[in-house]
């Protein structure tokens, strides 16, 4: 049994009875690679299509993250081979890195409507806490609310934009189908929002338009925008990587915890999928609300000022940075 493994997999090691994986840099995991292997555990660097996988021995993909929009998911079906992600696990992470965030940037719970737009594992959390906070929250979520989710009052993303004092995107990136998502965020869109509005992207850097992101920042219609996710990562826009407000390489869900989930998902497909015995001890269970949400423990438990400035001055640093990153840790 053969497994090639992203090296920057924390929590991986000792943990498959009998198998070693192949601990690889997201670079190096290529077609000669993956040729003779039976299992990829990957995470967002690596391109699972036909290029990567035609002709290999692969039957699994395990990817440590989310999102698969790095995956060819109609070819892998295709062609017999499963893919499992790990939905949820850092959503307690990045909900701490939007409202540290936020609350930094200005914005007032008790006074201020949030627009949170994408109400799935990450998006619940943020509107929950959110409330708790005791914010108005509004919720966008297109696909949920044509699937009949009763479990929140939903509006359009035009009802939505007006109203809101700040707007976060918690959405996958996607191109098709009834509710795409790429630039959803656009020159039309960003119209509507309220004059001086902040703008959050901890979701994918495609669903916001660069060029008209930059743009409405500079305009005032954007008065400061926190970005975590960029088009043509590991390269973003220098132009609005100098307007944004906030601006990290892609590391708002990496918290000590979500790791460890991700990597306990990764494990249980192996299990699943292919019968191997493995090692979750000591790894993060699911989240757990916490008893306490306040500002204060919010903005101490995590403080991006730091990695903006870092990122800002180094932006060729963009994959060190990211890889190099210190987990912070969730909420309790």
């Amino acid at each position: 049994m053969k497994i090639i493994a992203d090296k920057n997999i924390p929590f991986l090691e000792g943990r498959i009875s009998g198998v070693q994986p192949v601990m690889l840099p997201a670079a190096e995991i290529d077609r000669d690679a993956v040729a003779d292997a039976d299992a990829l555990m990957v995470r967002t660097r690596t391109c699972c299509d036909a290029t990567l996988l035609h002709d290999s021995d692969v039957r699994l993909v395990a990817t440590a993250t989310i999102g698969t929009d790095h995956i060819d998911l109609p070819w892998c079906a295709a062609n017999g081979i499963a893919v499992c992600n790990a939905p949820g696990c850092n959503a307690p992470g990045v909900a701490l890195y939007v409202w540290s965030s936020l609350l930094r940037a200005g914005f007032r719970p008790e006074h201020d409507t949030l627009g949170v737009v994408g109400h799935g594992h990450v998006g619940s959390i943020v509107a929950q806490w959110g409330r708790r906070l005791g914010a108005r929250v509004l919720v966008c979520d297109p696909p949920r609310q044509k699937a009949g989710c009763d479990d929140a009052s939903y509006i359009s993303l035009r009802s939505l934009l007006p109203q809101c004092d700040a707007v976060t995107l918690h959405t996958p990136l996607t191109r098709q189908g009834d509710c795409p998502t790429f630039h959803l965020i656009n020159d039309e869109s960003m119209a509507l929002m309220k004059p001086g509005a902040i703008l959050v992207n901890a979701a994918r850097g495609e669903v916001a338009d660069t060029r008209a992101l930059a743009d409405a920042i500079r305009s005032g219609r954007i008065s400061k925008a926190i970005i975590d996710t960029w088009e043509g990562e590991p390269s973003p826009d220098p132009r609005l990587l100098a307007l944004a407000h906030v601006a990290t390489p892609h590391i708002a869900g990496y918290s000590v915890e979500g790791k460890q989930r991700a990597t306990r998902m990764a494990l249980e497909a192996l299990h699943d999928v292919l019968g191997l015995d493995v090692d979750l001890s000591g790894l993060a269970p699911a989240y757990r609300e916490p008893d306490i949400i306040t500002p204060e423990n919010i903005t101490e438990a995590f403080d991006p000022a730091p990695l903006t400035t870092a990122l800002k001055a180094a932006p060729a640093d963009f994959e060190r940075l990211r890889n190099s990153y210190p987990l912070h840790s969730e909420l309790r």
